[in-house]
C-alpha cells in the first residue's frame, strides 16, 4: 500500500512512523513499575487521595 503512494507521501509516512517509534521509545524509557509498592508503609497513614497530594508536595519540595 505504501509503495503505491507518490514519493512525497511515502516520505510523510516514513516520518510519521519515525515519530511514533520515538514516542514509543520514550514511554519505554520513562515508564516503569519498579517503584510499585514503594509507599506501602504509608497505606494506613494516608487515603489514596491524601497520598497523591502528599507525593505532589514532596515532589514540589513543600513540607507539611
Amino acid at each position: 500500500m505504501i509503495e503505491a503512494l507518490p514519493p512525497e507521501l511515502q516520505q510523510e509516512v516514513k516520518e510519521f512512523v519515525e515519530r511514533l517509534s520515538r514516542r514509543d521509545q520514550k514511554k519505554k524509557k520513562f515508564l516503569s513499575l519498579t517503584w510499585r509498592g514503594g509507599l506501602r508503609e504509608l497505606r494506613d497513614q494516608y487515603t489514596s487521595v491524601e497520598l497523591q497530594h502528599q507525593i505532589r508536595d514532596w515532589w514540589a519540595g513543600v513540607s507539611s
